[in-house]
This record gives structure tokens, sequence and C-alpha cells, in this order.
């Protein structure tokens, strides 16, 4: 088996994260690359070399500068804020190397299409890290949907539901500047969601709110939660609802899709179960039925063999590491890749502008 030298920037919550699943994907599931603890940046070299040594690197690196630099290192996992993406990522392409980047892109659109088109030319695998798609319930759920087992969708309810900015003492930063606003953090995942599980969207219009203007002795001046009403190319409506101040939501990424043979939802806080409706079902059998994920679903087999038994947080990250090293490895694209991390930020700047105008916003304007 081949391996893979991988270089990690960032190494707090979720550089943590990409470390442990790099380091335990290759036991999992049979990658054509095994994957190889190069080096770890941290914002000094001294949390470099903390870093390193607590996840197994082989070193820590000096910036990221010299890890993207360093020719043992032959594929970039960019962990590190926002900010950092767009630059870390051009120079990674620019040396020909593979880029799988935590969401979302950038700080802009602008941002997001330069470092698509850095992609383009370089030629090479890039992936965005929306890990929450990477269930196997959710998997499972778009396969229901491609497969027509739900028939024409006709509506979609999507929402990310946390309660940290209410129940947490926060640096500063998290309540200033409005990439790290609830628009520019949480709700890219259920916006991601609802192009996984709607199509295209065309048109948004939005409502965003800073619920608390001051928290803990700080000013916020960002937002709190946003609400947008959707309508997708294929001609179904849908309701996107994030917060950051749901109280009592902990992981409150769940969704729900309708069609008109049958239904689905889901619920982040119960990952190993997907609800499913059979609309064509006698009286005697409607309604929804609990449905535990097991090896009959995607990627779920190389952690467990028994069904029910279930995945947690963690694994939806090995999941994302092992479609990255095949996006290397096979040459061809692994959604998510970077253009669809682009269209995410295309539908964030639509609904920016919705809700400064009170009006519906086309995406295909952005």
């Amino acid at each position: 088996m081949a391996s893979i030298g991988i270089g990690i920037v960032g190494g707090g919550y979720m550089g943590k994260a990409h470390s442990a699943a790099f380091a335990a994907v290759g036991t999992v599931f049979e990658t054509g690359l095994k994957p190889r603890l190069v080096a770890i940046a941290g914002s000094t070299p001294e949390s470099g070399a903390r870093y390193a040594e607590a996840y197994g690197f082989d070193r820590a690196a000096r910036d990221w500068q010299a890890l993207v630099e360093d020719p043992e290192v032959e594929a970039v996992v960019i962990a590190s804020p926002q900010s950092t993406h767009r630059e870390i990522a051009e120079a990674a392409f620019a040396l020909g190397k593979p880029v799988l980047c935590e969401k979302p892109l950038g700080l802009s659109l602008e941002e997001a299409r330069a470092m698509l088109a850095a992609a383009e030319r370089a030629g090479v695998a890039h992936m965005v890290a929306y890990n929450y798609s990477r269930t196997p319930a959710t998997g499972f759920a778009r396969q229901l949907i491609a497969g027509g087992d739900l028939g024409r969708v006709h509506h979609l309810r999507i929402e990310h539901t946390e309660d940290f900015h209410l129940t947490s003492i926060l640096p500063p930063w998290r309540s200033q500047g409005a990439a790290n606003g609830c628009l520019g953090d949480l709700a890219p995942h259920p916006i991601n969601a609802a192009l996984a599980l709607g199509g295209k969207i065309s048109e948004v219009s939005a409502v965003i709110e800073t619920v608390f203007p001051e928290r803990n002795g700080v000013t916020v001046t960002n937002d709190d939660q946003v609400l947008m009403t959707l309508r997708f190319e294929n001609g179904a409506s849908g309701q996107l609802f994030a917060s950051r101040v749901a109280t009592g939501r902990k992981m409150g990424y769940a969704y729900e899709v309708t069609g008109e043979k049958g239904a689905i939802r889901f619920d982040q806080e119960d990952q190993n179960a997907l609800w499913l409706c059979d609309g064509t079902a006698p009286a005697e059998r409607a309604g929804f039925t609990k449905i535990l994920t097991g090896p009959a679903h995607p990627d779920y087999r190389g952690f467990c063999p028994g069904p029910g038994h279930g995945t947690g947080y963690q694994d939806q990250i090995i999941i994302e590491a092992k479609d990255f090293l095949q996006a290397i490895d096979g040459g061809t694209p692994v959604w998510p890749t970077f253009a669809d991390g682009v269209e995410v930020h295309r539908v964030m700047a639509a609904a920016r502008a919705a809700a400064v105008s009170g009006t519906w916003a086309r995406v295909a304007d952005f």
C-alpha cells in the first residue's frame, strides 16, 4: 500500500479531530493510500510542538508556510481560522498539493472563488470539511432521495441549533466579525445539507438577528440566529434555521424531507437513526419508522459489523479522511469539493442581501 504524508495546519478543536481521523482511517477503511502524520503547525512553534507530541506527528512545523513547503508533506489539511484559509490553500495548490479545508472556505464569496480557481489550476484533489453530512444515516437519506423512494420532493426543513453562546464563556472574537456570527459559522452546515438533500437553491429570503446585544460583558456585533425561506431549482420549497442561542440544544443539526411518496427526518443528537415514512403504506402501517444504522448503510461497516451499535462524532471525521484519500488516489472529485463550498458561499451572500432588502434574492446574482 502506498503512503502519503499529511500535514495539518491548526491543532485546536478541529486540528485534533483531523489528527485523530488520519491516524485511524487506515485501520477503519481499506484505503489505497495509508496516511503518515508528518507535520503539524500551531499558532506558535511552541504550540505546534505540543500538538506534534500529543497527536503523534513526526515533527512540528515552525509555521504554516514551513509545513506547506515541507517536501514530505504531500497533502494539506487546513484546520485554522477562516481568515487564514485562502493564503494556505493557494500556497499548497501552487506546489501541487491536495487540500482538505475546514468549512466555510473563506471569509467571503470572493475568497472562496479564488480558492476554487487555484484548486482547478493545480488539478489536484480538493474537499471542504462538512463533517455532519458524513453520518451513515445522512448517507442513506441521500441514497433514498436520489433513488426516488420519496418521489418528487416538495419541501425541506433544515436547522442547526446550539446554545453555546448562552451557556459558555467565549473569547470576545466569537461575538465580533461577520465570519464568526451564526451565518458565517453555523449556517454553512444546514446550507450544505439543503444543497445535498434538495439540490441547487434558486432564491432566498432571510432574517438575520442579533438576539443578545451583550453577552458576559462583551458587546455582540455579529448575528446570533438566521431564518431563511428557500426556493429550489427543482420547484421544492424549504425553511432553514440556524441559531447559537437555542436554549437546550447541543447539536441540533436536523432535517425533514417531504416527498409525494414518503418522507424522512433526522436529528444529529440521535445520529444513528433515520426516521422513514412510506407514504404508500396501508393505513395500519402509516407513519414514521425508526431505522437504526448498520452495515447496510454507507460507511458504517468499517467501524462495526453489528447493526445498531452506532457511530460518533469522531467517526464522521474519519469518513471524511477516507473520502479525501480516495479523491487523491482515484483522481476523481469527491463531494463536497471547493465548487460545492462556493455554492454554500453564494447562498450565504444571497441571504445577507435578502436580509438587507427585505425581499427575495436570487442566488444566480452572486
